[in-house]
């Protein structure tokens, strides 16, 4: 890492779902430990509502979030991106490490379709999480 605290993007092309859910899992389990960034290589103008109804499920009110647009500037201050569907859309940074989630958009399913994605993404989370930061 080449920070004390680690830079963590998680991208996917809308940032109305996957990567709000795995930013928003990320800060509670994290803290304060590491700096989360999360954004769309093309935004959608909402957060899906089968994901915030989810996210509200295990406690976490994503309802203040936006999609937001990649910038090159937050993209390049950080230290691992994780992309989750982007495939050819996200653009790669020289020098920065990349790990992909594949996992199943949650744009257009219900809530109970969504929840094992969530569950997904929080497993994959703590994972990261404990490579990035671990505890001694």
């Amino acid at each position: 890492m080449t920070t004390e605290r680690p830079e963590v993007l998680f991208l996917c092309v809308h940032n109305a779902g996957r990567s709000q859910m795995a930013a928003a899992l990320m800060a509670r389990y994290g803290g304060d430990r590491l700096l989360i960034h999360s954004a769309g290589s093309d935004p959608g103008e909402t957060l899906n509502p089968a994901v915030v109804t989810a996210m509200a499920e295990v406690g976490l009110d994503i309802t203040a979030e936006e999609p937001k647009k990649l910038t090159d500037a937050v993209a390049q201050r950080c230290d691992v991106i994780v992309t989750m569907g982007c495939g050819d859309t996200c653009p790669v940074y020289a020098g920065k490490r990349y790990v992909d989630w594949e996992l199943p958009d949650p744009a257009g399913r219900t809530v109970e379709e969504v929840r094992p994605i969530r569950d997904a993404i929080d497993a994959r989370v703590r994972a990261l999480l404990a490579e990035l930061v671990p505890i001694p």
